[in-house]
């Protein structure tokens, strides 16, 4: 069952203080680009039969932008989607039949980032002065890749002229905030009903210039924030099937993990958070960003290892110590 989530007026909190935009004019040009092009801002996919506490999602697969987005970015919308983790949603699309959850954003990276905190704001990207709450000094911030970047993965500059903090704030509260109340929904159901949750974050990285690797780049990174967000079986248990396909693993290095990541993973509290990069040059052109022939061999592989990882759930022993309480 897909749910096709709409946009809405109301702000959300990722967690009790956080949102200080408040509330905001719906007659905006923003506003209105919003409504024409992001209802809904995201798909939810509800497995068919009962559900397994796995949720996977995809916060950069986004692929609609809007006709005035692109007249106010300097970039082709080829150069705008290099930041984009162009099909991923595509290669976890068979979890749902498996009994997990998938939530996917239909909101492009370049445009809003979902893996963010939403107070990384950039202050070289808009006209105006950022109120106080801005985290002006955070390492994504400074690179250029706050919540609504300034640069494309390939640290090129996105817009053409500076942007209002108003419009900033439009997106932040009409598309981030309810994409992360449906995250914590779905992580509060998976304990409800399981008394722990499994979040498998999905991501794509590019296949040159990793940091740390000048040979070689790995096929899949795992990032568990060493050991913080998860329990290390699902790392290992998620490795040792990588690796018995033929795939380079790494893991930690270069990507620990994101924001949700470090916001969501408290396994002490039963929520395990589990980012997974996969390496594009195993499916994907990244000049063109066609699929090449090799994208149905690694679905199907990804089919395989998560069916493997869902069902190996009692062998893992925080799910058994849980299941037992």
């Amino acid at each position: 069952m897909k749910i096709r989530a709409k946009t809405g007026s109301e702000t959300g909190d990722i967690e009790a203080g956080t949102n200080k935009f408040g509330p905001y004019q719906m007659a905006s040009q923003e506003q209105k680009t919003i409504e024409e092009h992001f209802q809904p801002a995201f798909v939810l996919e509800k497995p068919p039969c009962e559900a397994s506490p796995f949720i996977f999602s995809s916060p950069h697969s986004g692929q609609i932008y809007p006709a005035a987005f692109l007249q106010s970015s300097k970039l082709t919308p080829t150069q705008l989607r290099s930041s984009e983790d162009a099909y991923v949603n595509e290669l976890f699309a068979h979890v749902v039949d498996q009994g997990a959850h998938f939530i996917h954003a239909l909101v492009p990276r370049a445009y809003l980032d979902l893996n963010r905190h939403p107070h990384e704001l950039d202050p070289k990207l808009f006209a105006s002065t950022l109120p106080d709450f801005a985290m002006r000094d955070s390492i994504k911030v400074k690179s250029g890749l706050g919540v609504i970047a300034r640069i494309v993965s390939e640290g090129q500059e996105i817009y053409t002229n500076k942007l209002d903090f108003d419009d900033a704030q439009t997106r932040i509260n009409s598309l981030y905030f309810p994409y992360h109340k449906a995250l914590r929904d779905l992580i509060a159901g998976a304990q409800t009903s399981h008394r722990h949750a499994i979040l498998i974050d999905c991501h794509s990285m590019p296949s040159g210039n990793l940091p740390g690797f000048q040979d070689i780049p790995p096929d899949f990174v795992l990032g568990n924030l060493f050991d913080k967000s998860c329990d290390y079986e699902l790392t290992h248990l998620l490795r040792a099937q990588l690796q018995s396909m033929g795939y380079h693993v790494s893991v930690n290095k270069p990507y620990a993990g994101g924001y949700v990541t470090k916001e969501y993973g408290r396994p002490q509290n039963g929520v395990h958070v589990l980012q997974i990069e996969i390496n594009r040059r195993l499916y994907l052109n990244e000049q063109s960003l066609a699929k090449t022939n090799d994208f149905e061999e690694l679905r199907s592989n990804l089919q395989i290892l998560t069916k493997k990882l869902i069902n190996s759930l009692p062998e893992l022993s925080f799910g058994t110590s849980l299941a037992a309480e």
